[in-house]
């Protein structure tokens, strides 16, 4: 019994050194894979903070440019006024060149009807240069109420316009273009009395 035992001891001890054997292996393989493994991370890690600074510089670019162009397109927004406003005074020295002239005492006229006549031909240039830069006038005689576009001093009744419709134009509107510059100052009918 005894070298059965002895036997069954030796055979315990052969499995034992085998499995810590095989133990250590596995501890080194291990420690083989998680070092590769740290180093694939590590790898990882400086690929996406690359990725990250490249993206931060991108977006700071794109603010950079983006504040560029708003400065760019303020500035060509108010040179083209100016030069809208350029355009439309250089017409009007024309206006005020004939008032010049109309009030130089050489041609002063006796006669109301050359005066009146040379009033009449000044307005008319002004009316004209206005009108070519978009400006039109709103007379809303006979027009239904808008308070959009009337201002309405007063109502009054009337026998030939029906209520809630314009009687009488004190002043008349200005509009550029689609825009309403100057409300028409108007009468409003109440109806028939």
């Amino acid at each position: 019994m005894s070298q059965t035992q002895d036997f069954m001891a030796s055979k315990e001890q052969d499995v034992e050194n085998q499995n810590t054997q095989n133990q250590s292996t596995g501890t080194d393989e291990n420690g083989a894979n998680a070092e590769a493994s740290e180093k694939d991370a590590g790898r990882e890690y400086d690929k996406l903070t690359d990725e990250l600074q490249e993206a931060k510089d991108k977006h700071l670019r794109l603010l950079a440019e983006f504040e560029n162009f708003r400065r760019r397109t303020v500035k060509e927004n108010f040179d083209l006024i100016s030069s809208a406003n350029a355009k439309l005074l250089g017409k009007l020295t024309d206006v005020l060149d004939d008032f010049n002239l109309a009030f130089d005492p050489k041609h002063k006229s006796e006669k109301l009807e050359d005066v009146e006549k040379g009033m009449r031909l000044i307005y008319n240039k002004f009316k004209e240069i206005l009108g070519d830069e978009g400006l039109t006038e709103v007379d809303p005689l006979g027009e239904e109420f808008d308070p959009n576009v009337h201002d309405a001093l007063m109502q009054q009744p009337s026998d030939t316009v029906p209520e809630n419709h314009i009687s009488q134009v004190l002043q008349k509107g200005y509009k550029a273009k689609n825009k309403i510059l100057k409300h028409a100052k108007v009468i409003v009918s109440t109806g028939k009395p």
